[in-house]
């Protein structure tokens, strides 16, 4: 059975250093090629080598029809050059039917390219997204800030790999494929060349082969030499666009609290700075492209007229005929152009070797696991939640809470008390597995466990949707929707279910964090963590709602981080976090 392409993993990544970056052409060639395979030998491998095979047919199929078009201009030059009228008009044929090929191929090679660059791309995000969003790697690179823009990389940079390295990587086989065929001509119409150096006579075959391979091979040197800057400017400059974006979307998003503070101003400036560095770096980009241009440019006009200086002695002196020069310049000018297939790709070159090393960044930060001491088991023990020598530490390594044991059993309620900073919110992600930094053991119960942070999570959808996220919308039925906003006194909000909008913008906080509790309500979980669920809640709202969740879910077991001390009548025990250990209290 073939694999699932959520769940396929990419290929080990050989040994590199600096991050995760290859400190080698022969390793970054290895990490491109661990990027690059996986699709290959994936369950859609059929699919994709298919139309693969499909365009490299027609490529050759095209090869031929530019060879045929060669001898083509061979005897339709020659026709002109002896006034063979009835030769004209029957080469005039031949032409529209090698036209009117040529332009059905051409059509076609697009659309199977179009799909077959979609089919990966489609197969590389749906693996990406997965490895991103499984095991938390989302939350890990988030907050260790090792990688910028995720976003970009999933959605602009693997579009990049998958349309570039196709396009390169079957224009390097045309090329080929073409320099093959032509140099056979160039060869043939070459004939030799007779040098005398020093006494000693020399005869070179097929000498205009020669002309083409060393003109070809010098330029590829020198331009390595000239545009290789190019590719650090490049990954940089998508790095700053990325980041200028990333900042664009955050004034957007807190477009509110930036009009109270009356920060127009302040986001101004540093939009200005961001995009300040843009413009440097593009003065960079635009000073190493000015210098490949113009080697270019130089280089492709010199070439195309280095044949004619080179072959018009032997046609003035009556040795190759008219239509001969034509096919052998445009045979020499298609060998120099497919050895040419460096230069007159380096450009794309260097961007898809920037969106690799990214690429590689992000992979190497998926598998990334953050060192830390701090275990998560399961308690086959007993239904109770068990912890043993805990120690909570920042990621610098600095000390900050102790719990030496602590079990909080099945249907307790218990209220997480310390001054600011004293660990409490931290205690709780290490009870959700999303902090590792420290020491300790951590045995989990059974059941079904929800954790509520101060401010919620609402996807872009329907109100109904972000009523039931985690699960599907339609996991719940309409009635139960509507009972369990009547019951966090949000009715106003019944009639609007079906409504899709970004809810997280216009509801305010008291009214997100009551369907937070709606949220519960439906879900009924067994083991209940709440992170300053209620603190933009009003006393009175803030008591009914933990009377709610008594009355609601009596057998669940509740573990409340408050600052409140109002919030203590609906809890059973208390542990209060200090400076020192600490320790379970009656409440």
């Amino acid at each position: 059975m073939p694999a699932d392409p959520a769940t396929t993993p990419l290929n080990p990544a050989p040994p590199v250093t600096g991050g995760g970056q290859p400190s080698s052409w022969r390793e970054w060639l290895a990490c491109a090629w661990r990027l690059i395979l996986p699709y290959w030998i994936s369950e859609d491998r059929w699919r994709g080598r298919g139309l693969l095979a499909i365009i490299i047919g027609i490529d050759l199929a095209q090869t031929y029809f530019s060879v045929r078009l060669s001898y083509w201009h061979r005897n339709y030059w020659d026709a002109l050059e002896s006034h063979n009228v009835g030769a004209f008009w029957d080469l005039l044929w031949v032409y529209i039917f090698i036209m009117c090929f040529w332009s059905v191929f051409s059509t076609l090679r697009i659309w199977f390219f179009q799909a077959l660059e979609m089919r990966w791309r489609a197969w590389l995000t749906d693996v990406f997204l997965h490895r991103w969003l499984d095991e938390k790697a989302y939350y890990r690179i988030n907050r260790s800030g090792s990688i910028d823009n995720p976003d970009q990389r999933i959605g602009e940079d693997l579009q990049m790999m998958a349309h570039d390295s196709l396009r390169l990587s079957l224009g390097f086989i045309a090329n080929l494929t073409g320099l093959v065929s032509h140099a056979a001509i160039v060869w043939n119409l070459s004939g030799s060349l007779a040098l005398a150096l020093g006494g000693v006579s020399l005869e070179i075959p097929g000498y205009m082969l020669w002309v083409a391979v060393i003109y070809a091979l010098g330029g590829t040197w020198l331009l390595e030499k000239i545009g290789h800057p190019l590719v650090r400017a490049d990954y940089h400059q998508q790095r700053c666009e990325a980041h200028f974006r990333f900042l664009m979307v955050r004034v957007r998003e807190n477009a509110e609290q930036i009009a109270f503070y009356s920060g127009a101003r302040a986001e101004t400036v540093r939009l200005s700075a961001t995009f300040r560095a843009i413009r440097e770096n593009w003065r960079r980009v635009m000073d190493y492209t000015k210098r490949i241009t113009l080697f270019h440019e130089a280089y492709a006009e010199i070439g195309s007229y280095l044949p004619l200086l080179i072959i018009g002695p032997r046609y003035f002196a009556g040795l190759i005929t008219l239509g001969a020069v034509q096919q052998l310049t445009q045979a020499v000018n298609r060998v120099r152009i497919a050895l040419s297939w460096f230069i007159s790709s380096y450009k794309s070159l260097a961007l898809l070797r920037a969106v690799f090393r990214r690429l590689i960044e992000f992979d190497a930060a998926m598998k990334m696991r953050e060192a830390g001491g701090i275990r998560l088991a399961q308690n086959t023990q007993s239904n109770s939640l068990a912890i043993h020598a805990l120690d909570l530490r920042l990621p610098n390594g600095e000390k900050l809470a102790r719990i030496d044991a602590l079990n909080i059993r099945a249907g307790e309620r218990w209220l997480i008390r310390g001054h600011s900073g004293a660990g409490k919110s931290t205690l709780l992600r290490a009870l959700a597995g999303l902090w590792p930094h420290g020491e300790g053991e951590i045995a989990l119960p059974e059941g079904a466990k929800m954790f509520l942070p101060q401010r919620s999570y609402f996807p872009i959808g329907s109100l109904r949707e972000c009523l039931c996220y985690p699960d599907d919308g339609q996991w719940f039925g309409m009635g139960e929707c509507i009972e369990a906003l009547q019951a966090v006194k949000l009715t106003h909000l019944i009639e609007r279910l079906e409504e899709h909008d970004n809810w997280d913008k216009l509801l305010s906080p008291g009214e997100q964090q009551r369907l937070a509790f709606a949220r519960v309500l439906l879900h009924e979980p067994d083991w209940l963590f709440l992170d300053e669920s209620t603190a933009s809640l009003d006393p009175a709202n803030e008591a009914a709602m933990y009377r709610l969740v008594r009355e609601r879910l009596p057998n669940a077991t509740i573990v409340s981080v408050a600052h409140r001390e109002s919030v203590a009548a609906f809890h059973d025990r208390a542990l209060d976090l200090g400076a020192a250990s600490a320790l379970a209290l009656a409440a």
